[in-house]
């Protein structure tokens, strides 16, 4: 939260550049030096580092000594908010097993969509360790788990249903549009990100292409074709589905109008397109038409996800609201010192550091980020939508 209150203790020592308490030593790297304490527990600079790496794409020489500093700070809150939330779990005593850290790694290879080499080199490429990975888990399932607690308790009744529908009738509506799902080919490399049969150039990619839309002619399932073949990671997971869209959705997205019109004409539910190409990027296409809605439609209160979706709507705005509470109280009852600000109001000259890059870049990498979504709190609810499709 972006207003938490911490403290920042100014220490006395002499201008210096150092992290690690408020004593001076030549001899300290940014693996030593501490960026902050919760409680009398350490946060790294490295870890601080680590994070800003990964934001930049490992290309942190390209951020200035303002950038890098902005930067610095807003990571080592998020990690002071983190570490203020695990330690109240522990007290609370609802960290996770063994067995749960170990299921939320394997979830977060599978999602990653890499092999187990790529896995361990992405790793090594953002200078993390599999132990640090495991403790990365560990605390977001242990924050989840103080969430939920009190998010348990949280009710949404009848009335409070009603009153969002009448007073936001004009959201519940079934726009005219269509469900769509897709396999693409793409003829650039895309074995980086983990896609296993990767078309690498024109010729290849349009043999694939074809080579597909035969297989679909011979009565192939059009998901497990896209699990399989296609090169866009997200529909790949989902076995082609790239959800519903309006006709202004696809003209946004620069559908051709031919396109655009076969799937409101001629096209039925279950049908596919020919290969199609089209966009900067010569990527081939090959679409099936999973719903088709030709006019617009009001819904009621009783139709089909409606309650369901302003109840759950409803239950998250509680959520971010509680979890936003469950932080402040939580900072409000720890012993914060920011050693990373304190320097930087020390050393305003150089913002307390020297240049992180010093003239290096790390090496690019695909992301591997915590296994669990780290727990991202706000105090800003969020607006309930509708349906797009709630028969679907």
């Amino acid at each position: 939260m972006r207003n938490a209150k911490v403290l920042v203790i100014i220490c006395l020592a002499a201008v210096g550049l150092v992290l690690s308490g408020c004593a001076s030593s030549g001899s300290e790297t940014k693996d030593s030096m501490v960026a902050a304490t919760v409680n009398g527990r350490n946060i790294m600079l490295s870890d601080v580092e680590r994070q800003v790496s990964q934001q930049a794409g490992g290309n942190t020489s390209s951020l200035n000594q303002l950038q890098m500093a902005q930067a610095r700070l807003q990571v080592l809150n998020g990690l002071i908010q983190r570490e203020v939330l695990y330690q109240r779990a522990e007290r609370e005593k609802v960290l996770p097993t063994d067995a749960q850290i170990e299921g939320a790694i394997a979830t977060q290879k599978q999602n990653s969509g890499m092999t187990a080499e790529d896995f361990d080199k992405s790793l090594k490429a953002q200078n993390m360790s599999v132990e640090t990975l495991r403790e990365e888990a560990k605390k977001d399932l242990a924050i989840a788990a103080l969430q939920d607690k009190y998010n348990g308790k949280i009710n949404i009744s009848d009335r409070e249903v009603e009153e969002y529908y009448s007073a936001n009738r004009q959201l519940f509506k079934n726009e005219r549009g269509v469900a769509l799902a897709m396999i693409v080919v793409d003829p650039a490399d895309n074995s980086n990100t983990g896609i296993t049969d990767d078309a690498k150039n024109e010729a290849d990619a349009k043999i694939k292409i074809d080579n597909i839309y035969q297989q679909l002619q011979g009565k192939a399932d059009f998901a497990t074709v896209a699990r399989a073949k296609s090169e866009e990671v997200n529909s790949l997971r989902a076995g082609g589905d790239v959800g519903f869209a309006t006709e202004q959705d696809l003209r946004n997205n620069n559908f051709p109008d031919e396109i655009i019109a076969q799937f409101f004409g001629p096209m039925q539910v279950g049908d596919y397109t020919q290969p199609v190409r089209f966009g900067s990027s010569g990527k081939w296409y090959i679409f099936k038409l999973a719903e088709k809605r030709l006019a617009t439609e009001n819904l009621t209160l009783e139709s089909p996800g409606v309650r369901q979706q302003i109840t759950q709507g409803l239950t998250n705005q509680r959520k971010q609201l509680l979890n936003a509470a469950l932080l402040e109280t939580a900072i409000n009852e720890a012993k914060i010192v920011n050693h990373l600000a304190n320097n930087m109001l020390n050393n305003p000259g150089n913002l307390g550091l020297r240049p992180a890059a010093e003239g290096t870049q790390a090496p690019a990498a695909s992301p591997v980020s915590s296994p669990v979504s780290s727990p991202a709190v706000t105090s800003s609810p969020v607006s309930v939508k509708p349906a797009a499709s709630p028969t679907k």
